[in-house]
């Protein structure tokens, strides 16, 4: 269906009465708490029940809804990057307003939380491509947090409501805070658990197995792809970010059939952080990425069907 004016401008203000302000859940029972702001449905911040703040947010990150929030968690679909240069770098999930999920929020004994979703038809910006107003392709994400006093968990689930089949990736783009400004300390901050995957690295066109060693960041730009080895799905890699410690866990599935977890990890260095508007030249050694995803070999989403993932971090 092609908008016309009027009901593009209906979709606009409709998209725009939608609250804009952040939401913070607590978890009573515990302490522990997340703000998630309905732009993007990106999760700004996260602390455990002994109040260690986990996840790194650009002291320069523009909250106006004009851009995607840069720092936090946020959530790529349908592509990551920009393979496909008819749309935008990573999708169209982090760039919209999403709708709080009527009753989801919770707070109980064992957890709390809530639920956000999007449908396609509220999407406005980032769209392009095969992805463009006046497609036949449809589709409906769905994405849910929850937290005790040292777990978060997210899972983002796309069900296709069209009738024609569409491939996607999908990725959640995960800051890590490095206490200390230490990121660039090795013996601190690394990665741990995925010896034996492929990597390509994007920085130096180089593609090779990993070793026994852990990951560490080096003394320049790092943008590096690991694919599971064959046999391997799920990613259990540990996050060490200074004396933050976090146990990372992700799985997903498409239409029920298990698909192998990737992982990306990055950090802008300070000639690359010079260059973002939206982040502090600086800061760059107070944060490491590592964002699990499904990049590689996954199957078409078929109409009626649905994907999921899910990441699990827990503080040690």
């Amino acid at each position: 269906v092609l908008y016309g004016t009027s009901a593009f401008a209906t979709i606009v203000s409709q998209q725009y009465a939608m609250s804009k302000d952040p939401i913070t859940i607590t978890h009573s029972a515990s302490g522990a708490t997340f703000t998630i702001n309905p732009f993007g449905a990106h999760i700004t911040s996260w602390t455990d029940a002994d109040g260690r703040s986990l996840i790194f947010l650009s002291r320069d990150a523009i909250m106006d809804g004009t851009k995607a929030i840069r720092g936090g968690i946020p959530l790529c679909f349908p592509q990551f990057g920009q393979t496909d240069k008819s749309y935008p770098q990573h999708g169209f999930l982090r760039n919209n307003y999403w709708s709080t999920i009527e009753e989801s929020k919770f707070d109980n004994e064992e957890a709390a939380g809530i639920s956000m979703e999007l449908a396609l038809k509220d999407i406005i910006h980032a769209r392009g491509g095969k992805w463009d107003v006046g497609t036949t392709l449809d589709c409906k994400c769905i994405f849910s947090v929850k937290i005790d006093g040292k777990t978060m968990t997210n899972t983002l689930t796309v069900e296709n409501t069209g009738h024609d089949a569409f491939d996607f990736q999908v990725l959640l783009h995960t800051y890590y805070l490095v206490t200390d400004g230490r990121a660039l300390d090795g013996a601190v901050c690394n990665v741990k658990g995925l010896e034996g995957y492929s990597v390509s690295d994007k920085v130096s066109g180089e593609e090779y197995i990993l070793g026994s060693d852990p990951v560490t960041l080096p003394d320049g730009l790092i943008d590096r792809v690991y694919t599971a080895p064959d046999g391997k799905s799920d990613l259990d890699v540990t996050v060490a970010a200074g004396r933050n410690i976090v146990s990372l866990k992700a799985h997903g599935h498409v239409d029920g059939e298990q698909v192998p977890v990737s992982c990306v990890v990055w950090n802008p260095h300070a000639e690359n952080a010079k260059k973002m508007a939206d982040f502090a030249d600086d800061q760059y050694i107070e944060m490491i990425c590592v964002e699990p995803g499904m990049l590689s070999n996954v199957p078409m989403l078929k109409a009626g069907k649905s994907t999921s993932f899910t990441q699990v971090m827990t503080c040690l």
